[in-house]
């Protein structure tokens, strides 16, 4: 089969053997996969995304020196069965599934693995179990949209809003789009989102934010503050008689950026008291002052994926139509164009997500 394969750090096409599907696995044709940001660290920081999930007993498990197809964000069309499966699904069925396989003990990426290829190749295994069927009325574009948006849902229930917590997203690429619609389902409000690409405040207020903040023009912090006063003072929580008013509402601060310094910088700007949601992944060396959060009280929560019955749902609100992100697919193209793909990505200005149809011609 044709693949947009990861080799010596660049994105070359070539044909690879069509995966074979074990005990409890399909064979899936795939139809539509976005290219992902952590695809876009991977193809650098490879290694250290190794190291740190060996040490941390994550799944990322592979071998940078060898070939991997990457591509985990998919729809795919089920065309066959391994050996001990059920069957319960049709063949010729659409379908989504959580990309990981259960080897014995052992969880298996797909897309991060020398031996499992993702969805920038024509074909792919998945577990049988996991599959999802996708509604006849939702596209294959939409679809593989299930896995990105998961990451958001998931984000917003580990940050366990309140009614009274007002969250701020920074960074407004694919990662901060799906915490802001996860936050819109959730009835949180107002929203505040900050991104310095005008295209990506632009999404965010399609999205659903309620307040767009460029940084080079002002704090997304003060944006916040402007926000975040009740409008009943008689409500808020009495303050200490040495602290000013007016009294605030909490914040729940989202980062969705993933480079180093943006923790330490979010940290610095946090109100006393605010819990911060890691949900970009930065692949190198960070630091931050600790003194700054146990001074103001911070609580930090790192996040990552999303669980099975997320996964679930995210597909179930975009068969729904409770999810408003067709503008974010703002490209599709082939295997051979996906080398190109990953360049353009690197300008927010001129893409969003864009999906790998392995069939385009």
């Amino acid at each position: 089969m044709r693949a947009a394969v990861m080799r010596d750090k660049k994105i070359v096409v070539d044909d690879i053997a069509v995966p074979v599907p074990g005990p409890g696995e399909v064979l899936v044709k795939t139809l539509a996969c976005g290219i992902c940001g952590s695809d876009l660290h991977a193809l650098k920081h490879a290694e250290r995304l190794v190291e740190v999930s060996r040490r941390s007993g994550g799944p990322f498990i592979m071998d940078p020196k060898r070939d991997i197809v990457m591509g985990h964000e998919f729809c795919a069309e089920l065309v066959d069965f391994g050996p001990e499966t059920q069957r319960r699904i049709k063949l010729g069925t659409r379908v989504c599934a959580m990309p990981v396989l259960f080897r014995g003990s052992r969880v298996e990426t797909i897309g991060y693995s020398n031996e499992n290829p993702g969805g920038y190749g024509e074909y792919m295994r998945l577990a049988e179990k996991l599959l999802l069927e996708v509604p006849d009325h939702l596209s294959s574009e939409r679809a593989a949209l299930t896995e990105p948006m998961a990451v958001g849902y998931h984000a917003v229930q580990k940050a366990r809003l309140t009614p009274d917590d007002v969250p701020l997203v920074v960074g407004c690429g694919p990662v901060g789009l799906a915490v802001i619609a996860a936050l819109k389902l959730n009835g949180s409000a107002p929203i505040v989102a900050a991104d310095f690409s005008p295209r990506r405040r632009q999404l965010a207020e399609a999205i659903g934010a309620d307040v767009i903040v460029n940084p080079a023009e002002q704090s997304p912090f003060e944006s916040w503050k402007q926000m975040a006063i009740y409008k009943d003072q008689a409500k808020a929580p009495a303050l200490a008689p040495w602290l000013p008013g007016p009294a605030l509402r909490p914040a729940v601060i989202f980062e969705c950026v993933g480079v180093p310094g943006m923790i330490d910088s979010l940290m610095a700007g946090a109100p006393a008291n605010s819990r911060l949601v890691v949900v970009g992944v930065c692949m190198e060396h960070d630091q931050i002052e600790p003194m700054m959060g146990i001074n103001k009280e911070l609580s930090i929560q790192f996040v990552l994926g999303y669980s099975g019955d997320e996964f679930r749902t995210t597909l179930l609100h975009l068969a729904e139509g409770r999810i408003n992100y067709d503008q974010l697919i703002t490209g599709k193209v082939g295997v051979d164009g996906v080398a190109d793909a990953f360049a353009a990505l690197a300008s927010p200005e001129q893409h969003a997500k864009i999906l790998v149809e392995p069939w385009r011609s």
